[in-house]
């Protein structure tokens, strides 16, 4: 077995047993019509510049309908106050403003207030 020490660097993505509450940003992105393709290009290439420069970053799942209609990011990050960052990056602000020409798009923050895993009690 060969040893990489980057593979160790590297954060992963997981649940723990008892995790902090995590905060989200939800993207809702609701394409214009023959849209979704390019919504989900440009809200890619705007979550992987955040990955790629931000440390308030966590993970951030990328999701197309089935039905064509919309996209939806979502992103966990450190906090609330990472929003605020990445908007006042001239380049990330661009970037986003850009799903204005292809659709209508809904932001909002969750601090997660309840995890349902499989087999846990409730409460």
């Amino acid at each position: 077995m060969t040893h990489c020490p980057q593979a160790e660097l590297a954060p992963k993505a997981e649940f723990a047993v008892a995790p902090h509450p995590t905060v989200f940003v939800v993207n809702v992105i609701h394409a214009h019509p023959g849209k979704q393709e390019e919504a989900f290009r440009i809200i890619q290439d705007v979550v992987h510049y955040v990955a790629e420069r931000k440390e308030g970053f966590l993970w951030s799942n990328l999701s197309k309908s089935t039905d064509g209609k919309t996209v939806v990011n979502i992103e966990a990050i450190r906090d609330e106050n990472n929003v605020g960052e990445f908007f006042a990056d001239p380049v990330f602000a661009k970037k986003f403003k850009r799903l204005d020409t292809v659709s209508k798009s809904e932001f909002h923050i969750y601090r997660v207030a309840d995890l349902v895993l499989p087999g846990q009690p409730a409460g």
